[in-house]
């Protein structure tokens, strides 16, 4: 395959990461927010500062998925986005729900405080659920029939709960004391919904769709891909094993939050092998969708300046900012 051939693969493939990395790193401030109504008052500030350093960073990422769709892909950027312009007008409304309240709790007085703390939720769950909507449409093909809408649906409830999880993990290895603890208890709590949502979609998603279908159980291909579900399996059933233990309120705190992590890379997997090598699924594949070649070369030659920079961006934070969250407070 040519270089000007291998291009809109090079595009794909970097699309995918940038979506990979924003569900990753802000699925666990979407979790946090969404945990706030079962912290305390105190809590909540901790909740805040857990996040505070990352989230803008963490939607960095998604700003340059959509910008590398709508610039390497213009021809599926028109079809996904007008599908789907409802829910994604939901989610903008739910991102800036959040950012306001995330703002306004610092100047809000005690008594008013608490209406930002249930706006920030709010932003939070509705920020996710729209997400799911969109994932769930996304895999089904854009299409309109009320079985895609109902494995939307789906989704748009199960994602949610993937966040909370995610949101856990991330609290036992951010925070300390009573609070680690109330984390360590959400994450059990949350667990079992997840696995229920889990194992529902894998049962679902290859009826829904009949490309996903002939993808997973063609032979010998379904061979191959069995790893996938039973890596998945394993290290969700690790981070069971690993909230019962006493260890993760010290030196392995870190390794509930780098399993899930684990499950989100297997997964994004699993869809990337499923629809390839279609962007919008079943009907334009990614040489169909792409820029002209000439166009491609030069959005690539600032791709390789943004996407570093934006990366070294996300690990600069993430160095500074390591370790437990302290007591929150403003200059």
């Amino acid at each position: 395959m040519s270089f000007d051939a291998m291009l809109p693969v090079i595009f794909m493939v970097l699309l995918g990461i940038a979506m990979l990395v924003y569900v990753a790193l802000d699925g666990y401030d979407l979790g946090v927010g969404m945990l706030m109504p079962f912290a305390s008052n105190t809590e909540k500030d901790t909740l805040v500062a857990s996040i505070g350093p990352f989230w803008d960073a963490n939607e960095t990422w998604l700003v340059l998925g959509v910008g590398l769709l709508l610039i390497a892909f213009p021809r599926a950027q028109g079809v996904i986005l007008g599908a789907l312009y409802l829910p994604v007008a939901v989610m903008l409304l739910g991102l800036i729900l959040r950012g306001v309240a995330f703002d306004f709790r610092v100047k809000a007085h005690d008594d008013h405080r608490a209406i930002w703390n249930v706006v920030f939720a709010a932003g939070s769950v509705i920020a996710s659920m729209a997400q799911g909507w969109m994932l769930g449409k996304y895999v089904t093909g854009l299409q309109d029939s009320w079985a895609t809408d109902l494995f939307a649906a789906l989704i748009s409830l199960a994602l949610p709960g993937a966040y909370i999880l995610l949101g856990s993990t991330w609290l036992i290895l951010k925070t300390e004391g009573a609070l680690q603890l109330r984390a360590i208890d959400w994450a059990r709590r949350a667990w079992p919904l997840f696995i229920a949502g889990f194992c529902l979609i894998s049962i679902v998603t290859p009826i829904a769709s009949t490309t996903v279908r002939d993808r997973w159980f063609a032979l010998p291909e379904f061979f191959a891909l069995v790893p996938i579900p039973l890596m998945s399996a394993l290290a969700l059933a690790a981070i069971r094993g690993l909230l019962n233990s006493h260890r993760i309120q010290g030196k392995l705190c870190w390794a509930p939050f780098v399993l899930m992590l684990l499950v989100l890379l297997l997964g994004f997997f699993g869809l990337a092998y499923s629809i390839f090598p279609f962007i919008v699924v079943d009907q334009i594949t990614i040489w169909q969708a792409a820029s002209s070649a000439a166009t491609l070369k030069i959005i690539l030659a600032g791709a390789a300046f943004a996407i570093p920079a934006i990366g070294a961006y996300t690990v600069l934070a993430y160095r500074v900012f390591r370790g437990k969250a302290t007591e929150l407070s403003y200059a």
